[in-house]
């Protein structure tokens, strides 16, 4: 392994720590899941032309990915996929366009990686450490557009638990020690598209959903050893979202998409409930608020073994069985109501206000769902906007939304469309933004930004 240490002036560090609170944000969306800060965030800014407006800092990548930065006690927590040979950098990056094909996707299986975690002084950007976990080249080719760095690290405060595919899981410490890694094998993925279901830890459990073409499971692993606390193997072919930890107020459900929803005991791996999503592909992880789950998976209409999906369901609590409403009714016992068509994408939705948000890759789309009912409250082509594959967060004033040019789109709350800023920052990103201590970190092609109001 290859270990590199930069160490923070300790006058700068007694400088800067009052300023920020220990805001963690240490999986993809959040503790919750859900994208929602808990202090206010910035509204504008601008990195166009070389003329910066509240940009704290911004620091040069190496490598690869378009995994979201994890935030734990003023830290930065990200992970990249470096190729070994210098030379190569510009052959290896992904090409976030329209989400063509470009190069031959097969090549990349040639090149060599370091596959590496990383740790930043998020009040400053300056690099703590850098450990490289593995060196090799890919075990499976990727979508030129994606990246072998996409899924995103979590951290129980502890350890580090950074999941590279194919490549394997590695728990490291907030040093950066590697203390274990677990091969999880090598399958198959859909067209040569690569991976991008992110990890959840809860309850000293590590949950990775590993969906495939050949051999598709989920598997709970112990935080403090790798060792396997349980494994399902799962009906799916290859799907993209990542497990959800549900906390009702009956009980904890881990909730795992796929043309089938379902539903885990986190404890044992028993199967709690499962939902027909009459097919579809699944890429956006689900949200919860309280007693009500929103579940649901991408419309496919390209004359595939997928098609059909498209619907968003409203779930309540204590389901058993299969839950899927009956003689295509849009509610029953367990659904308080099903939404067709609800236009969910890559993206996840967010909540704010009352409403669930939903932004589409295609073309730009934003729709507005009272979470309560169901309803369409609007359906807008937000101008200027291309794809939408980050996905959105909240100030519960505001919904952020990050187009595939680097553009931040933001809207104001409520029942009407209104957009109160678009921000610029002329690079390409399709990572979702982490948020912490009225903060917002943006990942792109190249660099990594620290957005905050002066």
């Amino acid at each position: 392994m290859n270990r590199i240490h930069f160490f923070r002036p300790f006058v700068l560090a007694l400088c800067l720590a009052p300023t920020c609170s220990a805001e963690n944000y240490p999986q993809f969306r959040g503790a919750n899941g859900d994208a929602i800060a808990d202090s206010d965030l910035p509204v504008t800014w601008s990195d166009v032309d070389g003329v910066q407006k509240n940009i704290r800092w911004k620091i040069a990548l190496e490598g690869e990915g378009w995994s979201q930065p994890i935030v734990w006690q003023d830290r930065l927590y990200l992970t990249a996929a470096v190729p070994s040979d210098p030379a190569a950098k510009a052959t290896a990056r992904p090409e976030s366009n329209s989400g063509g094909y470009g190069r031959d996707r097969f090549d990349l299986v040639k090149l060599k990686y370091q596959y590496q975690v990383m740790c930043i002084d998020a009040l400053t950007g300056n690099q703590i450490w850098r450990t490289t976990v593995k060196e090799g080249r890919p075990p499976i080719p990727r979508h030129s557009t994606n990246t072998y760095a996409t899924e995103t690290p979590v951290t129980d405060g502890e350890r580090i638990y950074a999941y590279f595919g194919m490549n394997g899981v590695y728990c490291l410490d907030m040093n950066g020690q590697l203390k274990w890694q677990k091969d999880l094998g090598i399958y198959e993925m859909r067209a040569g598209w690569g991976t991008a279901s992110s990890p959840v830890v809860f309850d000293a459990k590590l949950f990775i959903q590993v969906d495939n073409q050949k051999k598709s499971f989920l598997v709970a692993l112990e935080t403090d050893s790798g060792d396997e606390v349980w494994r399902v193997q799962r009906e799916e072919l290859s799907q993209y979202s990542s497990p959800f930890i549900w906390k009702n107020s009956l009980r904890n459900e881990l909730i795992v998409g796929g043309m089938v929803y379902r539903s885990y005991s986190p404890a044992t791996g028993d199967l709690l409930w499962e939902m027909d999503m009459n097919k579809g592909r699944s890429s956006a992880t689900p949200v919860a608020i309280g007693d009500r789950l929103y579940i649901g998976n991408e419309f496919r209409n390209r004359g595939g073994a997928d098609d059909g999906g498209g619907q968003l369901f409203s779930v309540i609590p204590g389901g058993t069985g299969d839950i899927t409403p009956p003689d295509d009714a849009t509610s029953s016992k367990f659904v308080a109501w099903r939404m067709d068509e609800s236009g969910i994408q890559m993206a996840s939705p967010t909540y704010c206000d009352g409403n669930l948000y939903f932004f589409e890759r295609r073309r730009g789309m934003v729709r507005c769902v009272d979470a309560d009912s169901g309803r369409l409250e609007y359906e807008k082509r937000v101008n200027g906007a291309r794809a939408f594959w980050a996905s959105p967060w909240t100030d519960k004033k505001h919904v952020f939304a990050l187009d595939a040019n680097g553009n931040t789109h933001v809207i104001a709350t409520g029942d009407e469309w209104k957009v109160v800023a678009v921000n610029e920052l002329e690079q390409q990103s399709w990572g979702t933004p982490a948020i912490a201590n009225g903060r917002i970190f943006i990942r792109t092609i190249d660099h990594l930004y620290c957005i905050a109001d002066h």
